[in-house]
């Protein structure tokens, strides 16, 4: 099974043209193509490496770019362990989120296991994939879903980009950039296959408006991350 091929994107792609965008105008890229390439093939030899192969493991992507990611790295593990499946899943953590009173008109998703799984994640080694990690709501909200369909044998989160100011006791098992930021500051992950264009970090600071009408909440459902706090 392959959400992430199967399943519509929620959010409409992004602008790949700066000069159009200006949320983005001023942004300079910390991670290419290149590098994202590279950071994926890492974590996925780290996530061999750490469990001593890949058996029982489960990938899961957060929606939207964490679903991507999952893939990406499924297709990566498929190289390194051949016994290794290819599966992997979605996760959404929409009615889990602590916001949901602020802003309660939310788009819900679906959570997406491979077949295979029979509706269970039982004993499984779940990795929780994700794009950006700041305050790690949205990972506390993962694992209150994960505790709906099963009991893990244990649970582990890779995230493209850790950029810091963390609110909960959360930390990734597998990390492609850690990035120091300002909570003024815009992360974006930016992906050739949601969003258009080629794979991209970007880090801006808040337009004036943003900055003094965002609260340190979790973030909007995953749209070419702003690095709300997630």
């Amino acid at each position: 099974m392959n959400p992430g091929s199967r399943m519509p994107e929620s959010s409409a792609p992004l602008s790949t043209d700066p000069s159009t965008d200006p949320s983005i105008a001023a942004a300079r890229t910390v991670l290419g193509e290149a590098d994202i390439a590279r950071a994926l093939t890492r974590i996925a030899h780290e996530i061999v490496e750490r469990n001593k192969g890949a058996a029982d493991l489960l990938l899961l992507g957060i929606p939207t770019r964490g679903v991507q990611l999952a893939r990406r790295l499924a297709e990566r593990l498929t190289q390194i362990e051949p016994a290794f499946d290819g599966e992997y899943g979605t996760l959404d953590v929409t009615m889990y989120r602590d916001d949901l009173r602020r802003q309660p008109t939310r788009a819900v998703g679906q959570t997406v296991l491979p077949g295979s799984l029979d509706g269970t994640i039982d004993d499984k080694v779940v990795v929780l994939v994700d794009d950006v990690l700041f305050s790690g709501r949205t990972i506390r909200a993962a694992l209150d879903a994960l505790n709906d369909l099963g009991r893990p044998r244990v649970v582990q989160l890779a995230a493209l980009v850790d950029r810091g100011h963390r609110e909960l006791p959360i930390r990734a098992d597998y990390v492609g950039k850690n990035l120091p930021t300002s909570r003024s500051e815009r992360v974006r992950v930016r992906l050739a296959d949601v969003d258009g264009g080629v794979d991209a970090v970007v880090i801006s600071a808040a337009s004036t408006t943003q900055a003094s009408t965002t609260q340190p909440s979790m973030t909007q459902p995953s749209a070419g991350e702003n690095g709300g706090a997630r």
